[in-house]
């Protein structure tokens, strides 16, 4: 038995190692320290080895740390060499949306909503089947990621009004919390956009009671809530959320 244990334990290292690395990346991109969240990310890569899969699955992590420093041309380049090795799959959906994500960061719009395209049509085809790598790649995702995107190409009000769409569903609400949280923060930059300082400033509120700390914790987000703060009157919750994280007293 104890034979056997060892075994198993050896034989899952690969896979144990690589998420632990792709969320001690995810967590260091998070709190502004992008540059030691690509090294977790290659080590990811390099613990994966020959496994075609796991290696996908930290190239995500890889594509999400390039993007934080500014890097999403290079980004674009390593995800779309992933994806192109994999069957559809969700770590095939989670490059692709890294991919549309890098695009409109590089303002390349036709690519960005050709990726996602590719990315809705894995969806539909996967349908709501397991998620072993924890993507949480589905439908919804894809709609958030256009969000995401229309706001990086200063598409704001596309944003908002797809935003608005996909909330509304039950699929949101089944997404893990820091996932909503985060992306909630992405939406306040396009209800910035549009000069909806109380729209920004409802979903940073909501954001803040999805995953308190998505928003405390996060530098893009106190950037976020800086600005909405500056505002004469100062949008409800908003007042709050700036004394929490510091930023007035």
């Amino acid at each position: 038995m104890r034979l056997q244990t060892a075994r198993g334990l050896r034989e899952d290292a690969p896979e144990l190692l690589v998420q632990a690395y792709r969320i001690t990346s995810s967590v260091l991109v998070k709190l502004g320290e992008a540059d030691l969240g690509w090294l977790a990310a290659d080590r990811a890569v390099a613990v994966a080895g020959a496994d075609p899969v796991l290696t996908a699955s930290a190239a995500v992590s890889v594509g999400q740390a390039l993007r934080a420093l500014g890097r999403d041309r290079l980004a674009l380049a390593v995800t779309g060499d992933a994806a192109r090795r994999l069957a559809p799959s969700t770590v095939d959906g989670a490059l692709l949306i890294q991919g549309v994500l890098a695009a409109a960061g590089c303002g390349d719009a036709g690519r960005a909503g050709e990726l996602a395209d590719r990315a809705a049509g894995v969806a539909a085809l996967l349908g709501a089947g397991d998620d072993p790598h924890r993507t949480s790649f589905g439908p919804v995702a894809v709609e958030l990621a256009r969000v995401v995107a229309a706001v990086e190409l200063g598409e704001a009000g596309e944003a908002v009004g797809r935003h608005e769409q996909v909330v509304r569903g039950e699929a949101w609400r089944r997404l893990p919390a820091e996932y909503r949280a985060g992306y909630l923060v992405d939406a306040a930059r396009a209800y910035l956009q549009v000069g909806d300082l109380d729209g920004a400033g409802r979903v940073l509120v909501d954001a803040d009671g999805v995953a308190p700390a998505e928003v405390r914790c996060r530098p893009a987000a106190r950037t976020v809530i800086a600005e909405v703060a500056r505002a004469h009157p100062v949008p409800a919750g908003v007042a709050r959320l700036a004394t929490l994280v510091g930023l007035t007293r």
